[in-house]
């Protein structure tokens, strides 16, 4: 399967999916916009987590979230691609979408499932980015991590700590026994 194809049967799977769930509503009629912008969505959490991992391994000093030209460069871009794939042309994705239809239903299913696992990898792979980027930032003693901050942090815990401590004094009259 070329990776078009996938494309399309991915946006088919989950176009069906937004129209099953939107059942009898109004949503049904706008499930084109929810599947454009759920496949969107996916694609925003694929490159983030890429630009994590290119932050973590290959360059140390470049910033993860960029600017926000970048980012907004990058959805312009996606969402000019989506609609040329799918929505220059009407006849276009109902082609798409009576080609899948014709597909037999235990193939379907596998599809079905193979979608629902590429949606949940790469959710989880956004998690795990974020993690690797807290153990890298842990490591450097970066951000949350840097040294004024953990020690302004233990200030401010000892300061708490010995106010809790006269308050429990004075509640059991340990200051008058002196």
């Amino acid at each position: 399967m070329n990776i078009k194809k996938a494309y399309n049967y991915f946006y088919y799977k989950i176009y069906k999916s937004i129209e099953y769930t939107s059942g009898q509503s109004d949503g049904r009629t706008i499930a084109n916009f929810k599947t454009g912008l759920v496949i969107i969505f996916l694609e925003i959490i694929f490159f983030a987590a890429l630009f994590i991992y290119y932050n973590i391994y290959i360059s140390k000093d470049s910033s993860i979230v960029g600017t926000e030209l970048q980012w907004i460069t990058m959805v312009i871009l996606l969402v000019l691609i989506d609609y040329f794939i799918f929505y220059n042309s009407s006849i276009k994705w109902k082609e798409i979408f009576i080609k899948f239809d014709q597909l037999p239903k235990k193939k379907n299913n596998l599809g079905s499932w193979i979608v629902f696992l590429t949606v949940i990898s790469l959710i989880g792979n956004l998690i795990f980015s974020f993690y690797c980027l807290d153990r890298k930032a842990k490591k450097d003693q970066v951000g949350p991590y840097a040294p004024e901050i953990v020690a302004k942090k233990r200030r401010g815990d000892s300061l708490r700590k010995a106010q809790q401590v006269e308050k429990l004094k004075y509640i059991y009259g340990e200051e008058n026994k002196k």
